[in-house]
């Protein structure tokens, strides 16, 4: 049905498309016994799918990126097209709307987007509200990106951190950390090694402060007594651009601050490899390439970070992955788990399917 639609969608601004689309399961999802019909045909577990991974149990590997679903809207929707994990978020402290549009758009013949969304959020209040009002999608683990608002200063960023954590963490299973979003001014100077280090230790204090000794959250209400509430995996989300120097030094990160893992990668700067004609990109400006072209380069990193800790470290792969042949590349270079999000644009729901399909058959 999607590919029918694609060509449809692909005729509207790629913002508009995005609402519409989501909308539309939201819709179909509602009609009496058409929810059951398109969990048969979507959302299938197998045993096999099942991995442990931060300590958390996952149905199966594949997540939705955050950037999807900022602020909850349409979470327990995308759980029926059978991802084992959803990531909402990006979330900030206060409301903002985000950079001017248009802010995101299309690059068909490299099966790429370019964003400059720029943390465009409700807040993360009404993400708590949300998420208290709607409960938890089965099984289907949640995870929270948190970020700071624009109009903060980097010297203040942590405040910003601490407030969305401290909200979200009765309600999610795990936290990532964005500094590498090119969306935010100055947001990236915040991977240096002294400002990101005291950042993650200030989470991680926290972390141990807020927790009680717990069973897993998975599949327990939303906002259940704090004598519920386990310490969450933190994991750092950072940028396909950095240097091996750079990468080496989130590596020690990782271990002075006792973090759970690493997600690589966001979008790129980087405008090369690029079939798209060059002064097209160029009249679209600034902004965050994700997609096909940053996949050689998001599993490099991956491959990088896994051999250099000593194939120890945890990591959730993303970047580029729009076939089972892309996902299976990001885990054979060693993620444990996968996400998608462009490739959803191209590929369309059945990406999840088939994926999961294609582990089977490997298994």
């Amino acid at each position: 049905m999607y590919q029918l639609l694609k060509p449809l969608l692909f005729q509207m601004a790629p913002e508009r498309a995005h609402h519409i689309t989501v909308s539309g399961l939201a819709a179909t999802l509602a009609v009496p016994g058409i929810s059951h019909a398109f969990r048969s045909v979507y959302d299938f577990e197998d045993k096999a799918l099942e991995r442990t991974v931060f300590g958390l149990p996952f149905p199966n590997p594949v997540g939705l990126a955050a950037g999807f679903d900022k602020d909850g809207k349409y979470y327990k929707d995308m759980a029926s097209l059978g991802f084992g994990f959803l990531e909402l978020g990006t979330v900030t402290p206060l409301p903002q709307p985000g950079n001017p549009r248009p802010r995101l758009f299309r690059l068909p013949q490299d099966r790429a987007l370019i964003n400059r969304m720029g943390f465009n959020n409700e807040g993360v209040e009404a993400l708590v509200q949300r998420l208290l009002k709607q409960g938890r999608p089965g099984k289907t683990v949640l995870g929270g990106n948190i970020g700071k608002n624009k109009a903060t200063p980097n010297e203040d960023a942590v405040s910003d951190y601490v407030k969305c954590f401290e909200r979200l963490f009765p309600l999610v299973d795990y936290f990532v950390v964005n500094v590498s979003s090119p969306n935010t001014p100055n947001l990236r100077a915040l991977q240096d090694k002294e400002p990101l280090t005291a950042l993650l230790a200030t989470l991680q204090d926290l972390n141990v402060k807020l927790s009680r000794p717990s069973v897993s959250m998975i599949g327990a209400p939303l906002g259940v007594p704090g004598e519920l509430w386990a310490e969450k995996p933190i994991l750092l989300k950072i940028a396909p651009d950095l240097t091996e120097g750079q990468l080496d030094d989130i590596l020690g990160i990782v271990q002075d601050t006792g973090i759970a893992g690493i997600i690589a990668t966001n979008t790129t700067i980087a405008r090369k490899p690029l079939i798209t004609d060059s002064d097209e990109v160029a009249a679209i400006g600034n902004g965050g390439l994700s997609g096909a072209p940053v996949r050689a380069r998001s599993t490099e990193v991956i491959r990088y970070l896994y051999e250099n800790s000593g194939k120890t470290l945890d990591i959730i792969g993303v970047g580029g992955i729009d076939d089972p042949v892309s996902a299976q590349e990001k885990l054979a270079a060693g993620a444990r788990l996968i996400q998608v999000y462009s490739g959803l644009v191209y590929a369309g729901p059945g990406l999840v399917r088939d994926i999961k399909e294609s582990l089977l058959q490997k298994s």
